[in-house]
């Protein structure tokens, strides 16, 4: 199956409005195998929050976040391996993302994040696979 860009960009603006007032936790150690997976040998590096809009509109099967508030204070040290976001309840995972300095869905400036730093998003963007 695979799906027209018309329907990409639904999915995926339907996926984007979950995570409206939502956060994003950026995670050291192996990525889980999905975002219903436990993250218990994970540890929390950092916690951004989403605006109110979290996401400008899908186009051919992507969507660029919008501005994201940093952590003033970073959780703990070390290599960030992915994110989790969730809802705007704090506990609705919704997706896990790669995250990396260039090319990743989630870009950072470094490669490790210290506790106590300020921790700003470079880029977050989703994309929602045709299906092949």
């Amino acid at each position: 199956m695979k799906l027209s860009v018309a329907r990409r960009n639904a999915q995926l603006d339907n996926l984007c409005a979950a995570l409206n007032t939502g956060y994003l936790r950026i995670y050291s150690g192996t990525k889980p195998t999905n975002a219903d997976t436990a993250l218990n040998s994970n540890t929390l590096l950092a916690e951004l929050r989403f605006g109110a809009t979290a996401f400008a509109a899908a186009n051919a099967g992507s969507a660029a976040a919008n501005a994201i508030t940093q952590d003033s204070s970073a959780d703990a040290t070390g290599t960030h391996t992915f994110a989790r976001l969730f809802a705007s309840d704090g506990t609705t995972a919704i997706c896990d993302v790669t995250t990396g300095t260039s090319g990743a869905e989630l870009n950072l400036s470094s490669a490790t994040i210290q506790s106590g730093v300020i921790v700003q998003v470079t880029s977050l963007t989703l994309s929602q696979p045709d299906g092949s």
